[in-house]
């Protein structure tokens, strides 16, 4: 009886620890929003999935100009945080047809650069909110300095 007592005391005191270092991280003005863009928990900060939409919610016409859009509100959500894209340690990429795997590849290499790049997943789904193309989301570490 007094180990489970105190084991499930020792947990409460982690849930309620790790509870307190929970924080939101917005953007202003984020055309993508329908949710948090990303949550910190302590070094760890989970990234909402983001799509390409500009200013007034549209979708660019090349798929191209949707992944840089998609990946720069992933930057503007990382800078927010105090992160930058070598902090990435995960990327899921949801794609809406395979036949753009490649051009992604090539977008992808323009934001992630060097030896050290992040665990990745690239996966087809049968359709994206409002017809998108594209969806990226993220998990960074914060590296220490």
């Amino acid at each position: 009886m007094f180990r489970a007592r105190t084991v499930f005391l020792l947990l409460a005191v982690a849930a309620t620890s790790l509870a307190a270092q929970r924080k939101v991280i917005n953007v202003k003005d984020n055309p993508n929003r329908l949710f948090n863009d990303a949550v910190l928990v302590g070094d760890t900060l989970y990234l909402s999935g983001q799509m390409g939409r500009d200013a007034d919610g549209k979708f660019p016409e090349t798929f191209t100009d949707e992944v840089r859009l998609a990946l720069q509100h992933q930057a503007d959500v990382l800078k927010a945080a105090g992160y930058e894209f070598g902090d990435v340690v995960k990327v899921t990429c949801f794609l809406a047809d395979m036949k753009d795997f490649d051009e992604w590849n090539k977008v992808y290499k323009e934001f992630f650069k060097g030896p050290d790049l992040p665990a990745r997943s690239t996966v087809a789904v049968a359709a994206l909110v409002g017809h998108g193309r594209v969806e990226v989301e993220m998990i960074a570490v914060k590296r220490k300095k």
